[in-house]
């Protein structure tokens, strides 16, 4: 969801740091950073979700014990893991960790 920003709302813009604290944009780009950085929050809050998703339906799959169901998950979770990646919404290494884990678990059932 894109937010849509009036012009009092952007003379009012503050960034939030780590401990809660808020402090006031001073400068026209500062505040335009807040709002960039508050777009691609929400953004990357979608496809990290998204990603969870694919990933449980898989998990899901080898708790039910159903191997074919779990390969058709995990064919379909790999591509969203790698684009979250992609996107820099994880770290590359963390989602080829990921997808190596589950394949081996996947495996693992057939054995």
């Amino acid at each position: 969801m894109l937010l849509a920003w009036s012009a009092t709302a952007a003379m009012e813009v503050a960034a939030r740091r780590r401990d809660g604290t808020e402090t006031m944009a001073n400068t026209k780009s500062a505040k335009k950073a807040v709002r960039r950085t508050e777009r691609r929050t929400e953004i990357n809050k979608a496809r990290r979700s998204r990603m969870r998703t694919f990933v449980r339906m898989v998990e899901e799959a080898i708790a039910a014990g159903d191997q074919k169901a779990a390969r058709a998950a995990l064919q379909k979770a790999e591509p969203q893991v790698m684009r979250a990646a992609q996107r820099n919404v994880i770290h590359k290494n963390a989602a080829s960790r990921k997808i190596s884990r589950l394949s081996a678990r996947v495996r693992a059932m057939g054995a």
